[in-house]
């Protein structure tokens, strides 16, 4: 059988959140994360299939009604201590089962419900960059930052006061979309197959770890509809 064409773009998606009850499925603009996750792998020119990964009867329910494959999880790589890489690794696992696999793979994170098909592609286009095994979402970063001992991390705080713009540039990972060659992410077995690179994206919007994060989100969505 030939290698299917187009990138793999899994997303796991657990039922149970301690910080927001069935996080997944909580609804940003009217639609649950997770299939707003669908929709933006959906919308890339790059990516061939979409699969999400999970141990929840409604979030199955809810890929398949937009046309994703599910591939169930298994209790055990399903809790809180549970790495993603642990899903992806068992969701490939039972993907090459059926037949060959993609060589490209695009993970993306539910909590980011404005990721786009654009940025998707953006991220995907780096790794055909001979030097490059997988790469990752970044935005850029103006602050300064600091330790909890008073230690400047971007900036000597005993030197004159720097204006922001003379900071050394820093990115800010946004966890929404980490791109990988396949065979190299099974070798490696972490997102970032080295080479890594980063993608700088504009308007990436928030990403939903708090009730709080989730009503800014609703509260951005509306907006746009408007």
């Amino acid at each position: 059988m030939a290698v299917p064409r187009g990138a793999l773009a899994l997303i796991p998606a657990r039922g149970g959140s301690k910080g927001i009850p069935g996080k997944n499925l909580q609804q940003v603009g009217g639609v649950p994360l997770v299939c707003r996750s669908i929709r933006a792998a959906q919308a890339s020119i790059a990516v061939g299939r979409v699969v999400v990964s999970t141990d929840d009867d409604a979030i199955a329910a809810a890929a398949e009604h937009e046309g994703a494959g599910v591939i169930r999880r298994p209790a055990a790589i399903a809790g809180d201590r549970a790495s993603s890489e642990s899903a992806l690794l068992h969701a490939l696992e039972q993907l090459e089962q059926q037949g060959p696999l993609e060589t490209e793979l695009v993970f993306l994170q539910c909590t980011s419900p404005f990721t786009t098909g654009e940025q998707i592609d953006a991220v995907l286009h780096a790794l055909q960059a001979d030097d490059c095994n997988s790469s990752f979402a970044v935005s850029p970063w103006h602050g300064f930052l600091w330790r909890a001992d008073g230690q400047g991390i971007n900036h000597d705080p005993a030197q004159p006061r720097q204006r922001r713009q003379d900071l050394e540039p820093a990115f800010l990972e946004t966890g929404a979309i980490y791109a990988m060659n396949l065979a190299a992410f099974r070798r490696c077995g972490s997102r970032f197959c080295p080479p890594a690179r980063p993608v700088m994206l504009e308007q990436v919007g928030p990403e939903i770890d708090t009730p709080e994060d989730l009503a800014l989100c609703r509260c951005i969505a509306a907006q746009k509809d408007e």
